[in-house]
């Protein structure tokens, strides 16, 4: 059961950095999951009031404050545009249209957890994220390190070339996933993340030898059937998995190969498509 003796709603980001250096107080996002833990806080930090729901789109990038809702990511029309719509795929299996209306950017990212698909989806893109105090870090840095009593207050995504494909397997619908796998492709390479493993969502990292083979033919729509298994297996095979009461580590292992391969061949697919209009045109 959750229980707050004080409630404040932060007239600053500076009133809430001072109350968040105690170890008893607790930012606040949209209060789904923080509600289902047997937690006591003295002090429930609200920033509802400090203007950080919103997406500002600039020349070069898309700016989430941290209090926008995952819904707001799935209905926002230029968001949309962003890495072939992968933002709004990765939410859109959200336990419903209730809950995501609730639900913030913020608290997916700050809290990391395994289940993220949100993690999951923004660290196949550019992104970083800005700390009211650590200032802007990139996203893969702050899930591996969390950010401690600071506090999450914006995100930033680049805009560019990049092509995306979201992917989670769900024992049934709108559950937690068993697993998830983002896959980018872009003129500097291919980001593969995976999470729910059932861990945090992680960056897989890649062999430069098929690296520089594999991923300029992928984003050009040129690769083979067999060099994109061989290149998911490679991918598949470091990623850390366990168990738990959805799947297996074994069964986590081998979804991962599956999806991937699966990502892997839609990039080509549509980098073929894209190669097709270029000579037609």
């Amino acid at each position: 059961m959750l229980k707050i003796k004080e409630y404040v709603k932060a007239e600053s980001l500076a009133q809430a950095y001072e109350l968040n250096q105690k170890q008893a107080n607790r930012i606040i996002g949209g209060m789904l999951w923080m509600k289902m833990g047997n937690v006591k806080i003295h002090t429930a930090i609200d920033l509802s009031g400090l203007g950080l729901d919103t997406v500002e789109e600039r020349e070069d990038e898309f700016v989430i404050g941290c209090m926008v809702t995952l819904r707001q990511l799935e209905v926002d029309d230029r968001l949309a545009t962003l890495g072939s719509g992968i933002l709004r795929e990765s939410v859109k299996n959200i336990v419903g249209v209730q809950f995501r209306n609730l639900a913030t950017v913020g608290g997916s990212l700050a809290g990391r957890f395994g289940f993220s698909d949100v993690l999951t989806a923004l660290l196949a893109l550019d992104t970083e994220v800005e700390l009211y105090r650590g200032g802007r870090i990139p996203l893969a840095k702050f899930a591996a390190e969390g950010a401690g009593s600071d506090i999450l207050v914006r995100v930033f995504v680049k805009k560019d070339d990049r092509r995306c494909v979201y992917l989670s397997h769900r024992n049934t619908k709108t559950d937690f996933p068993v697993l998830t796998i983002a896959v980018s492709s872009g003129k500097n390479g291919i980001k593969v993340a995976a999470g729910a493993r059932p861990q945090r969502a992680i960056l897989v990292t890649e062999d430069e030898s098929l690296k520089e083979i594999c991923a300029p033919d992928i984003y050009n729509g040129r690769a083979g059937k067999e060099a994109i298994e061989i290149y998911a297996a490679q991918l598949a095979s470091k990623i850390p998995t366990g168990s738990n009461m959805r799947a297996s580590a074994a069964y986590r292992s081998h979804l991962a190969g599956v999806l991937i391969r699966r990502g892997l061949t839609a990039l080509n697919e549509s980098g073929k498509e894209e190669r097709g209009m270029k000579d037609a045109d």
